[in-house]
């Protein structure tokens, strides 16, 4: 059995980079379907901004005993969700696709519902359930583009991430308020 070169001909990866330099960082080792990713992304994308909104205001909205506590976490959420939108808008231009802000159509690209909650119990459970409907979603796109698209794979991972810690703290914050 041949031994397999580590790396193709350093002469060849010249070569073909080259080619196509218009594609910026879309190289022909590129293995992703990229118009399924863009998708992807985008409505990743949506699903992280229609979680600020929630966040936004939920903050705005908490009151009650617990409210200030309770608020400065959904501020905090927000604020992550806001960069996670930004991590996104910057991939998909990366992979040579437009990031879609408009507003028409944003709640049919997310993968979470805008319900608001009333109370402030409400509020945590709505954004606890749109927290798990994105760790789901999330891992489902981790895994379509594992090995094809390593770079979207760790983005998306860090995101996940972050989106199991914001799941786990709004458990803890239905503890701590009894609920």
């Amino acid at each position: 059995m041949a031994k397999q070169p580590l790396l193709t001909d350093i002469k060849t990866i010249r070569k073909r980079a080259r080619q196509h330099i218009e594609k910026g960082a879309v190289t022909e080792g590129y293995q992703a379907d990229r118009t399924t990713v863009l998708k992807l992304l985008n409505e990743a994308l949506a699903t992280e901004i229609v979680c600020v909104l929630r966040y936004k205001r939920h903050y705005f909205m908490a009151s009650g005993i617990n409210a200030q506590s309770v608020a400065q976490e959904f501020l905090q959420h927000a604020n992550e969700e806001q960069g996670h939108a930004d991590e996104l808008a910057a991939r998909i231009v990366q992979l040579g696709g437009e990031p879609n802000l408009s507003p028409e159509g944003m709640l049919s690209r997310s993968h979470s519902e805008y319900i608001e909650g009333t109370s402030l119990v409400d509020m945590i459970k709505e954004d606890l359930v749109a927290e798990r409907v994105a760790i789901d979603s999330y891992r489902e796109m981790i895994n379509y583009v594992a090995g094809k698209d390593s770079t979207t794979r760790r983005m998306l991972e860090g995101i996940l991430a972050m989106e199991e810690e914001h799941a786990d703290d709004l458990v803890s914050l239905l503890e701590q308020i009894g609920a």
